[in-house]
């Protein structure tokens, strides 16, 4: 055997070891086909002037809902469907709250948003959040929330998304709720992912 052909033998093995060695090795899992985060860091304002992030969502599930106050109709009825669910909770409410964020930040300031989720019909304790035009651009990305203004001066309309993003006691997505569901049936998602289920995304 000439000194060539052993020298190709050996560069032979070589790659064939290599080759089973990576086949072997093991290997990280990806994530489902389609699948999309849900969520994030963020940095707004509440309705009572306070700076706040991600950090408000953990310690209960959140119910976070993007609209605006001057929403003629899907949002004050989305509200007032959050808060007949809630008050069907029982004493689960305490483990439940609502996160209203705005997709119109410069008429939503935090004393606007104060007054309108003041309501009696929409949920206890629910919280209103708004920020610079960025801040809010940033959030609404970040949960794949669609909006684009309507029309010009000062009674401009906001079309947007209307889905219910459910978040877990860590600040992680858990599932969407329809806003076109009745009370109970919101109530009863809210239960479902409470104890344990998911609910369809």
């Amino acid at each position: 055997m000439t000194l060539r052909r052993a020298a190709w033998i050996l560069v032979g093995l070589a790659a064939l070891g290599l080759v089973l060695f990576l086949a072997r090795r093991p290997v990280a899992p990806t994530p489902p086909s389609g699948a999309v985060a849900i969520g994030g860091p963020f940095q707004l304002t509440d309705q009572s002037g306070r700076g706040v992030d991600q950090r408000l969502l953990k310690g209960k599930w959140s119910a976070v809902f993007f609209g605006y106050t001057f929403c003629p109709d899907v949002c004050p009825t989305t509200l007032q469907t959050l808060a007949m669910a809630q008050h069907g909770l029982g004493a689960r409410a305490r483990d439940f709250q609502v996160v209203f964020v705005t997709v119109d930040p410069a008429r939503d300031t935090p004393a606007q948003l104060k007054a309108y989720l003041s309501s009696d019909s929409f949920p206890k304790g629910a919280i209103g959040l708004t920020g610079t035009t960025d801040q809010v651009a940033a959030i609404t990305r970040a949960y794949g929330v669609y909006f684009q203004k309507q029309g010009t001066g000062p009674d401009y309309s906001v079309n947007h998304s209307s889905a219910i993003y459910l978040m877990n006691p860590k600040g992680a997505y858990d599932s969407v709720i329809s806003a076109g569901l009745t009370p109970d049936q919101t109530k009863d998602a809210l239960l479902k992912a409470m104890n344990g289920g998911s609910n369809p995304s």
